[in-house]
C-alpha cells in the first residue's frame, strides 16, 4: 500500500483502509463453509437425479423417447420458472434464510417420493409418485436457486470484504460444478452396477443417495444458523418492475391522445418515480437482447435427453471400462472446469487477434458453436442409422425365413428378384424391400440339396404392408412345415439386447439362459425351446443349456436383436445364433466432439452474457436480470417440449438439423439486435426523484404493510 492511500479507500485487492491508512482485513465470514457445503449437496442431488431421469422414464416406467423428452424438459422448464417465484417469496415475505430451508424440505419430499416409487417390490403407482416428486423438486430447486448465492453474499461486509466476496462466488461456482461432476459420475454407477430387488439395476438407490445428500444439505444449512447474518425481506424489485410496466401500459391506453410522452414507460412516472421508470427503461433495453437467447438453452439442455438417448444406441466398451449412456453428461461440467481458465489465458487472447473482443461478439460466437455442436450430433446420428433396423415403409413388406433343419434347401418363388435362392441349414433368408400394398401372396416350393431330407409342401408366403413377416422351417410336430409369425427387428428403446428362441426340438424341452458375467452366475431366462415371443435381456455372456445340457455360450451386446435356433436329431441338440439386427457398434467416444463444441459455446454464451447484462443494468435491476436470465432457460426447454410433442420428424437426424439451423438463424437475429443496441447512460437522482408518489396506504403495502420497515440482523 502506498503512502497516498486515504481513509476508507479500496485497494486494488478489494480491501479497505482505516483512518491511519493501514490495511483493515475483516475476517472471512465463518458462515460461508456451511453455505458452500449446502450448495454442493443440493447440486449433487439435482444433477444426480436429472442424469438418470430419462432412462428411468423409458426403462422402468415404459414411456417412449418422445414422452420422456417432454417430461424431462417440462420439469426443467418448471424449475427455471419457479426461480421467479422463489425470488418473490424470499424478497417479499419469508426472507432468504426461511425460503431456503422451507423449500428445501419440499425438495427432499420430492426426492424421497421418486426414490420410494422406484422400489419395484412396493405396490405403489411409480408414475404418479415420479410426477408428484418432480413437481415438488421443481418447486424446491427452482425456489431456492435465486436465494442461496444472494444469501451468501449478504454475509460479507462491503466494501471492506469485497475481495473475499469475489472468492466466495468463485468457490460457489466451483461447488456447483463439482457437485454436478461427481453426481453425474456416481449415479449411473449406482443405477447400473448395483443389483437390487432382483433387478439388473438399482434406480431406487441411484435416486436415494442424492436424496440423502439433500437431507444432508438441510442439516448443514441449519447448523450454520447461529453464524448467519439474516436480513428481513425488503420488497421484490421484480414485482415493482412488473407493476411499473403494467401502470405504464394502462395509463398510456387512457392518456395517449391527451398526454403524449416521449417513452411509453414515462406514463408510470407519477406513480412510481423517475428513478424506477428510468431504470426500467434501461432494463427493457437490455432485455431486447434476450429475445433470441432461449434457443441456445433448447439445445444445451438436450444433453440430458436426446443426447443421452443417442448414447444408448452406441457402444460404451473401452476395453478396460464401459461407459454408461448417462455418464456422457459428465463431460460438460468437467470441460467447464477446464475451459474457464483456458479462455482467460489462451482462447480470448487468440479471439482478440481476429477481432472478436466485445461481449456481444463473444455471445454470438458462443451461440454459433452451439449450432455447430448439433450439426455434429446430426452427423453422428447419420452414422448410427447404418446400425438401426430397416423398417418397412408404406407400400413395402419384409420377409425372413429361418431354417431350423439340418438340411439345405433350394427355394423357388415368384418374389421379384428372388425366383431362386438357397436356404442353408440353421441360417436365414432375408429380403427387406418387397412391394406390397395391403396384403399379397407369393408362391413357394422347396427342393432339398441334402440327401434324405424331407421338404415342406408347396405353399404361399402371405405378406402384409408395413409389416415384417417371418417363417420358421421346422419338424417339431413330426411333419415338416413353416410356422408364420409377425416379427419385430427394431432395437430396444432401452438399448438392451432382444432375442427370440426358435426350437425345432421335442415338445417337453426346456432351455435356460445362465448369465455368466456376475460373480454369482444365475438363470436369467427359463422357457420352452419351441417358440418364444421376443425377450428383452441384459448385455452379458450367457451359457445356454437345454434340459441341463450345455449347447452353447454366447455374448449378447447392447442394441442387438438375435434369433437362437435349436435343432434336435436323436440324442444331439445343436444351436445357432443369427444376428437379425446388428448390436451397437459406434463407440460413445464419438459423442465427445459435440460435447466439447457445445461447452466451448456455453462458456462464452452464458458467462459473457451474464457479465454483459450486469454491467449494463443499474444496481437495483441486477437481481431482476438474473430472474429474466433464468426465464430464458425455461423458455428454451419449453421449445424442446413443443418440438417433441409435434413429432414432425420420422428420424432423429432431422430434429438435430432443425435445432442447428434454428441456432444459426437465431444468432443472425441476435447479431442484428446487437448492432443496433445503444446503452442508456445511468443518471444520478436526488431523493425526490427516487421516491414514488403513492398514497400512504399503498406505500405501506409496498413496504410489506409496515409503518416503519426495519432490517433485522441475527447471529
Amino acid at each position: 500500500m502506498t503512502e497516498d492511500t486515504k481513509k476508507g479507500e479500496i485497494t486494488p485487492d478489494g480491501d479497505s483502509t482505516d483512518v491511519e491508512g493501514e490495511l483493515k482485513k475483516g475476517k472471512y465470514p465463518r458462515a460461508i463453509p456451511f453455505i458452500i457445503s449446502n450448495e454442493f449437496c443440493e447440486r449433487f442431488n439435482y444433477y444426480g437425479m436429472r442424469t438418470i431421469l430419462v432412462l428411468y422414464l423409458t426403462r422402468k416406467l415404459d414411456y417412449d423417447d418422445d414422452t420422456a423428452t417432454v417430461m424431462y424438459h417440462s420439469f426443467t422448464t418448471l424449475v427455471y420458472f419457479m426461480c421467479i417465484f422463489g425470488a418473490i417469496i424470499s424478497d417479499s415475505w419469508l426472507g432468504r434464510f426461511r425460503t431456503i430451508w422451507s423449500l428445501s424440505i419440499v425438495y427432499v419430499c420430492g426426492s424421497t417420493l421418486i426414490s420410494i416409487g422406484a422400489i419395484p417390490t412396493l405396490d405403489v403407482n411409480a408414475s404418479a409418485m415420479t410426477i408428484i416428486g418432480l413437481l415438488l423438486i421443481a418447486i424446491g430447486s427452482g425456489g431456492i436457486k435465486p436465494c442461496v448465492a444472494a444469501f451468501g453474499g449478504e454475509q460479507f461486509k462491503l466494501p471492506e470484504q469485497a475481495r473475499y466476496l469475489a472468492v466466495f462466488f468463485s468457490m460457489f461456482y466451483f461447488a456447483i460444478n463439482l457437485g454436478s461432476f461427481i453426481s453425474t459420475m456416481i449415479t449411473p454407477i449406482l443405477r447400473e452396477d448395483v443389483k437390487c430387488y432382483g433387478d439388473d439395476d438399482c434406480f431406487s438407490l441411484a435416486f436415494g443417495v442424492p436424496a440423502i445428500l439433500m437431507v444432508t444439505s438441510i442439516i448443514i444449512f441449519l447448523i450454520g444458523k447461529p453464524l448467519y447474518k439474516i436480513v428481513s425481506p425488503a420488497g421484490n424489485m421484480f414485482v415493482k418492475v412488473c407493476k411499473c410496466i403494467w401502470t405504464a401500459l394502462r395509463t398510456r391506453s387512457k392518456e395517449k391522445a391527451i398526454n403524449p410522452r416521449e417513452h411509453w414507460l414515462d406514463y408510470s412516472e407519477k406513480r412510481w418515480g423517475q428513478q424506477l421508470v428510468d431504470e426500467t427503461k434501461i432494463l427493457m433495453n437490455v432485455l431486447k437482447l434476450y429475445i433470441p437467447l432461449p434457443i441456445f438453452w433448447a439445445l444445451f439442455d438436450q444433453q440430458g435427453s436426446r443426447w443421452t438417448f443417442q448414447a444408448t444406441r452406441m457402444d460404451g466398451d473401452l476395453g478396460f471400462w464401459t461407459i454408461k449412456p448417462d455418464q456422457m453428461q459428465v463431460v460438460n461440467p468437467l470441460l467447464i472446469l477446464v475451459f474457464i481458465p483456458l479462455y482467460e489465458v489462451a482462447f480470448y487472447p487468440l479471439l482478440s487477434m481476429i477481432g472478436i473482443r466485445r461481449p456481444l461478439q463473444k455471445i454470438t460466437l458462443g451461440g454459433i458453436l452451439g449450432g455447430i455442436a448439433f450439426f455434429i450430433s446430426m452427423i453422428v446420428e447419420i452414422q448410427l442409422e447404418d446400425t438401426y433396423a430397416v423398417l418397412p415403409k408404406a407400400g413395402e413388406s419384409q420377409l425372413r425365413i429361418f431354417n431350423g433343419m439340418n438340411c439345405e434347401y433350394a427355394v423357388q418363388t415368384n418374389i421379384p428378384d428372388h425366383a431362386n435362392f438357397i436356404l442353408k441349414s440353421m441360417e436365414m433368408f432375408e429380403e427387406k424391400y418387397i412391394t406390397v400394398e395391403g396384403q399379397k401372396s407369393f408362391t413357394y416350393s422347396f427342393t432339398s440339396n441334402t440327401p434324405g431330407c424331407e421338404v415342406p409342401p408347396n405353399g404361399q408366403f402371405l405378406l402384409n404392408e408395413r409389416e415384417q413377416i417371418s417363417y420358421f422351417v421346422n419338424s417339431r410336430w413330426g411333419q415338416i412345415g413353416l410356422l408364420r409369425y409377425t416379427d419385430d427387428t427394431e432395437k430396444s428403446s432401452k438399448g438392451y439386447p432382444l432375442f427370440r428362441v426358435l426350437g425345432n426340438t421335442a415338445i417337453d424341452r426346456t432351455f435356460i439362459f445362465k448369465d455368466l458375467d456376475p460373480s454369482n452366475s444365475f438363470d436369467r431366462h427359463t422357457n420352452s425351446t419351441y417358440f418364444n415371443d421376443i425377450i428383452e435381456s441384459y448385455p452379458s455372456e450367457y451359457e445356454i443349456s437345454i434340459d441341463g445340457t450345455e449347447v452353447m455360450k454366447y455374448t449378447m451386446r447392447l442394441g442387438g436383436v438375435y434369433a437362437f435356433i435349436f435343432n434336435e436329431e436323436g440324442a444331439s441338440i445343436t444351436g445357432q445364433v443369427i444376428t437379425v439386427t446388428e448390436p451397437n457398434s459406434i463407440n460413445m467416444l464419438w459423442l465427445i466432439p459435440q460435447y466439447v463444441v457445445l461447452t466451448l459455446g456455453e462458456v462464452m454464451y452464458s458467462i459473457t452474457g451474464l457479465e454483459f447484462s450486469f454491467t449494463q443494468a443499474p444496481e437495483s435491476m441486477k437481481s431482476v436480470l438474473q430472474g429474466c436470465w433464468q426465464l430464458t432457460v425455461a423458455i428454451g426447454n419449453l421449445i424442446v417440449v413443443i418440438v417433441a410433442e409435434v413429432k414432425a420428424f420420422d428420424a432423429q437426424k432431422w430434429e438435430f438439423l432443425l435445432f442447428a439451423v434454428l441456432m444459426i438463424v437465431d444468432m443472425g437475429l441476435f447479431a442484428v439486435l446487437a448492432y443496433y443496441y445503444k446503452p442508456i447512460p445511468l443518471k444520478k437522482y436526488d431523493d425526490d426523484d427516487a421516491n414514488t408518489t403513492l398514497p400512504v396506504e399503498e406505500q405501506k403495502e409496498e413496504r410489506g404493510g409496515l409503518e416503519n420497515p426495519t432490517f433485522i440482523k441475527s447471529d
